[in-house]
């Protein structure tokens, strides 16, 4: 069963350093080095990954794929933070909140 981890707005988000990844044309592969276990993104998913190789506010994030993206803001939040927490489950993304 994997972990539930909760992203905000809020959040500070980052690629784990347990983890390996390879672009494929539009997509790219991330091997959990711990676990053994692949997981594949397509094209905006690629997208979101490109850009939590450094950390960043889900905000900044979420304005990139805004002005790259045809998509409405409410619709792009919650898939955007549906990646991120999907991809924190399988422990290949850091999460933190920023101190106040």
């Amino acid at each position: 069963m994997l972990e539930q981890i909760t992203v905000s707005k809020n959040s500070v988000v980052q690629a784990s350093p347990n983890q390996v990844s390879s672009e494929l044309s539009d997509e790219v592969v991330i091997l959990n080095i711990k676990a053994g276990v692949y997981h594949g993104l397509e094209a905006t998913g690629t997208r979101i990954w490109q850009l939590v190789q450094q950390p960043r506010h889900v905000d900044e994030i979420l304005d990139v794929l805004l002005s790259e993206f045809d998509v409405e803001r409410e619709q792009c939040e919650r898939d955007l933070v549906e990646v991120l927490e999907d991809l924190a489950a399988h422990g290949l993304l850091t999460v933190d909140l920023p101190a106040a």
